[in-house]
């Protein structure tokens, strides 16, 4: 079999073989690793640069493809093209692999070759797969492992260690994608780190971490609460440091992003179901505000916008991000410590069950402190001179760092001294970044998360202000 152009003919990837002439192939990207460096062996004190990507043509085939050469090279090209990208490849040198030795560290594929490219004879090439064949496109959405071949996060948590070191298959949803973290290791090398956390019907928060650009950049295509991935082979490992399962991708790892399969069917209606409604929906509120970059919010509200925007929702739930200029005009934390201070699980950092002091997602009675911690949960009012908004989540960390005490400090605190704190916060010019979403089963009808709140620069503060007013003004001219 052989997919035709207008100006060449390609062979089909089940059909190379090492004794063809200048083979022309093409197929869409899969997976794709970050450029490294080695010691050059025949140059001492240089080195040679590679790279490896993985193609598909059909829903059966696909292959490896690694490339060697100059830093310049390697990485002009790795450049030209990522995951999802079609491509064209002009005599690829077709090589046999040493499966046992090359799959330790590259995919597991179903052809016993793989492809070599030289820069003085191959050439690859970006090409539009609507131009050559749209069934290309579609092969994007097929897992590379039977689709029933995975474990649930429940299952990998409730084995444990017992996974530790493990490779295997993970279908689930996206809940949110962390923003990537950047650094310098010691050896001066520039390195990446960006955490997602996924979720399914057996488990509302498993960490899978991405070290190179690849899947870092991936993950970033990805909308929270609306993706679903198949990712094959990922090593399973246990946090010592959070006491939990995670999951790593590595240069064996394919990500297949909302796959067609029946089982990835049934995620997708649940977490539909799910994503407005329950405890989950909480939840996943709470995982989100780890991902958010305030410095991406900038739109500023009066209380007064704010509300008028929320009732021209019309009730749905997407929610609004923004900053407000104002204070807070009613915070009870003195002789109030049991309303104001909750226990979470200190494994998915849910408020667990006051009577039982159970976990509702982790199935974890604690019965000893270490299985929980006590976290602020405060409700507050915040209000400028268009007006108030009623009961908004000041909760965890963000409380932690508004009130700039632990909840340890708090409650070793005397209570004049608790007095003392709410009036340092009270009816202080602050500038609030908020989180709003409709809510019909909330008191006030919108569900109010505070993300951050310090006081603010007085000058900026009345430049927005008064930017504000004159907007209103010639609004109602």
């Amino acid at each position: 079999m052989a997919y035709s152009s207008s100006t060449r003919d390609f062979v089909a990837l089940s059909d190379l073989h090492p004794n063809l002439a200048r083979p022309n192939v093409i197929g869409v990207v899969i997976g794709k690793t970050d450029v490294r460096g080695f010691p050059d062996r025949r140059n001492i004190g240089s080195e040679r640069y590679t790279f490896s990507f993985t193609i598909r043509d059909s829903p059966t085939y696909f292959i490896n493809v690694q490339s060697w050469g100059r830093e310049e090279y390697i990485r002009s090209l790795s450049e030209s093209f990522r995951v999802g990208d079609c491509v064209t490849i002009e005599n690829p040198l077709v090589q046999s692999k040493e499966s046992e030795r090359e799959e330790k560290f590259n995919p597991v594929t179903p052809s016993c070759y793989k492809l070599l490219l030289s820069e003085n004879h191959s050439v690859v090439k970006t090409s539009s797969c609507y131009e050559t064949d749209t069934k290309l496109l579609s092969l994007l959405h097929l897992p590379v492992k039977d689709p029933q071949d995975y474990y649930s996060l429940g299952d990998i948590t409730a084995n444990g260690q017992s996974l530790d070191g493990r490779i295997l298959n993970v279908l689930a949803a996206v809940m949110s994608v962390g923003e990537p973290k950047y650094f310098v290791t010691s050896d001066k090398r520039k390195g990446q780190r960006c955490e997602v956390k996924l979720y399914d019907e057996t488990e509302t928060s498993f960490p899978i971490v991405c070290w190179d650009n690849e899947s870092i950049q991936l993950a970033q295509s990805w909308i929270p609460q609306e993706t679903v991935i198949f990712a094959s082979d990922v090593r399973i490992n246990f946090d010592k440091f959070r006491n939990c399962m995670t999951a790593t991708v590595i240069s064996k790892t394919i990500i297949t992003t909302n796959p067609e399969t029946a089982e990835a069917s049934v995620l997708f209606s649940f977490m539909k179901e799910s994503a407005q409604s329950g405890p989950l929906h909480d939840k996943m509120e709470e995982q989100s505000k780890e991902s958010i970059n305030l410095e991406t919010i900038v739109d500023v509200y009066t209380v007064e916008q704010l509300k008028e925007k929320a009732l021209q929702s019309n009730g749905k739930p997407e929610p609004v991000y923004g900053i407000i200029y104002g204070y807070i005009s009613t915070l009870d934390i003195d002789d109030n410590a049991p309303k104001i201070i909750r226990n979470r699980c200190s494994i998915c950092r849910f408020l667990v069950n006051e009577m039982s002091n159970t976990c509702t997602f982790c199935s974890d009675v604690s019965s000893d402190s270490k299985s929980t911690f006590a976290s602020f949960d405060i409700l507050v009012d915040l209000t400028d001179h268009t007006g108030t908004l009623y009961s908004c989540y000041l909760s965890d960390c963000v409380a932690e760092e508004t009130l700039g005490c632990t909840v340890h400090e708090f409650l070793a605190l005397a209570e004049d001294k608790k007095t003392s704190l709410k009036w340092q916060l009270l009816l202080e010019r602050s500038k609030i970044y908020f989180k709003v979403t409709s809510s019909p089963s909330w008191r006030t009808g919108l569900k109010v998360n505070i993300l951050s709140c310090k006081l603010a620069d007085p000058r900026e503060a009345s430049q927005n202000l008064l930017g504000k007013e004159i907007g209103n003004k010639k609004l109602h001219y």
